[in-house]
């Protein structure tokens, strides 16, 4: 797995931190300060994802590790239900993760 990937997973994990933050902690201050902590975080691992992978490898990674860590941590924090049809998708999203990081896209050259 390149770096730039490793970068995008983050981006996605520390999104989902930032949805699970606003809704796990009762204290105003707690919760809207990792919010802000973790959507900066969040577009910091983007941002550097973006130098290593093309805008499509990026997003669609970002997107699919946000969603996966949204919806599991729904499921084991919250007990939210996930239908047979969110397990379908989530293994599509993976499929189309894993196609688009073997696909003949050309690795962005480095500017700097």
């Amino acid at each position: 797995m390149s770096k730039g990937y490793a970068w995008a997973i983050s981006a996605g994990f520390t999104a989902a931190l930032a949805a699970i933050s606003s809704k796990y902690f009762i204290s105003p201050i707690i919760r809207y300060s990792l919010v802000i902590l973790c959507n900066v975080s969040m577009w910091g691992c983007y941002v550097n994802s973006l130098k290593a992978l093309s805008s499509l490898q990026a997003t669609v990674t970002n997107f699919a590790t946000n969603f996966l860590t949204s919806g599991l941590s729904g499921f084991l924090l919250f007990e939210e239900p996930l239908s047979i049809k969110w397990f379908a998708g989530a293994v599509f999203m993976v499929i189309g993760v894993l196609i688009l990081s073997n696909s003949s896209v050309e690795n962005k050259e480095r500017t700097d």
